[in-house]
């Protein structure tokens, strides 16, 4: 008397291939987010140095701006997704979910600052060294969106976790928007109601960022979903 053989799980189990030594070009990943991560840091450290020097670092203003938040983010997701590149064959759902996340702040933060504010008039505060702002809006957004396009390992994400993406970015908004209300003190012109186009024209633009953020999100998610309906479809029927 014999009985059917369990269905074995899914040939790109996440945990199976947790397991398995990551492949050269893995590795290579995983140095080149490590460098790219210490480049982020070392561009934020500049920016600080700089404006220390000329007497024109503000911390409270420094560290609100979303730019440098999600960038110190950035530095803490590539330096730890590099490290699990060297010793994983694939990453975790979790570090995929927050790198979706972090993507999709480095986009948005290179778009709304070359589309909205690389051409704003000086408002005579202190300009300092161009190279980190450049790093901090246009390459290092461009390298992270590279490594999500190519870097092997990465496991299909749910679609509901586009949802995950819009916590940070909500929460920053709130604190923005009260800090700016009670200080008058605004970290970017486009969330300013004392603009022309007053409140009508802040919420316009909250809604594109926001509409943005889900569709690179959504992207992203569509990206690490590529080819798994074969994948599966070519898994033998065991049961």
């Amino acid at each position: 008397m014999s009985s059917a053989a369990p269905a074995e799980a899914p040939i790109d189990s996440l945990t199976s291939r947790q397991t398995d030594r990551p492949t050269p070009v893995r590795r290579t990943v995983g140095v080149l987010r490590i460098l790219l991560a210490l480049v982020v840091l070392a561009a934020i450290v500049t920016q600080i140095s700089d404006e220390l020097l000329h007497d024109a670092f503000d911390p409270a203003a420094y560290f609100g701006y979303f730019t440098i938040q999600s960038s110190l983010m950035n530095v803490v997701v590539l330096a730890v997704g590099g490290v699990l590149a060297l010793r994983l064959a694939a990453e975790p759902e979790l570090l995929a979910r927050v790198r979706m996340s972090t993507l999709s702040y480095a986009v948005i933060t290179g778009v709304v600052y070359n589309l909205l504010l690389r051409n704003l008039p000086a408002d005579g505060s202190y300009v300092g060294i161009s190279w980190p702002n450049e790093v901090l809006h246009v390459w290092a957004p461009a390298l992270i969106l590279l490594d999500w396009l190519l870097a092997p390992g990465r496991p299909a994400l749910a679609w509901k976790r586009i949802w995950f993406a819009l916590i940070y970015p909500l929460t920053w908004l709130a604190y923005a928007l009260l800090r700016g209300t009670f200080t008058d003190w605004w970290t970017y012109p486009f969330l300013n109601p004392g603009e022309p186009g007053g409140w009508p024209s802040v919420l316009l633009y909250i809604l594109v960022i926001a509409a943005v953020i889900i569709g690179i999100s959504a992207g992203a998610i569509g990206l690490s979903r590529l080819g798994r309906a074969e994948r599966t479809r070519l898994a033998p029927d065991l049961a």
